[in-house]
């Protein structure tokens, strides 16, 4: 039931061994240049001459900047999308649709608190949803939540899309950098709370 439901992050296409190996080195040097300079110093041409490939490889690959972070963000999303679809409850299957709900919303915040600066950097502001396939998943988890609870509103979907800009909004676009590194687990732990009481005052029967 629920593993048809989220299709987004399935398994990569099929690509030639070099254009492979392009990639595992380029996520690579990447990843380094991240662990030792920071989200600011990654741009397309440092890529490149760090890794050694021609521009033309790296736009090829990622198409723009943005294309890079949502490239290293893609293999946790699908731990993270694991989870969801057989993971231990109540995150995973197996609970009430309420609970799962709940869970979701804290899961999700605290895999976005913890992976901001790629997260923040992924955001392509030329898509026509900022904040790209992320919020697409979610509002396909949450919108199936919301019709295992049966409730009694005008329009299911557009609440899917509204509980997702709630849920995934303030950590992509309104937390200030300090909210989100120096007090993140305060910020962690108050998004949690605010999730459970918007989920069960929307919810209520």
């Amino acid at each position: 039931m629920d593993r048809p439901v989220l299709p987004l992050l399935g398994a990569p296409r099929a690509e030639r061994a070099d254009a492979v190996r392009n990639r595992r080195q380029l996520l690579a040097t990447a990843r380094e240049m991240l662990a030792e300079q920071g989200v600011d110093k990654l741009t397309m041409d440092a890529l490149a001459e760090r890794a050694c490939l021609g521009k033309g490889t790296v736009y090829r690959r990622f198409g723009t900047r943005a294309g890079i972070f949502q490239a290293l963000i893609e293999d946790d999303e699908r731990v993270f999308q694991e989870r969801i679809l057989s993971g231990p409850p109540p995150l995973g299957p197996g609970a009430p649709p309420l609970d799962r709900l709940i869970a979701y919303g804290q899961a999700r915040s605290a895999f976005l608190i913890e992976h901001r600066e790629i997260v923040r950097a992924a955001v392509d502001g030329r898509q026509p949803v900022p904040a790209g396939t992320e919020m697409v998943l979610s509002r396909m988890h949450i919108g199936m939540l919301l019709r295992q609870l049966s409730l009694d509103v005008a329009d299911l979907d557009v609440l899917a899309i509204q509980l997702t800009a709630a849920l995934e909004a303030p950590l992509l676009l309104y937390l200030s950098a300090a909210e989100l590194i120096e007090d993140a687990v305060r910020t962690e732990e108050r998004t949690a709370r605010g999730w459970q009481e918007l989920i069960r005052r929307v919810c209520r029967p």
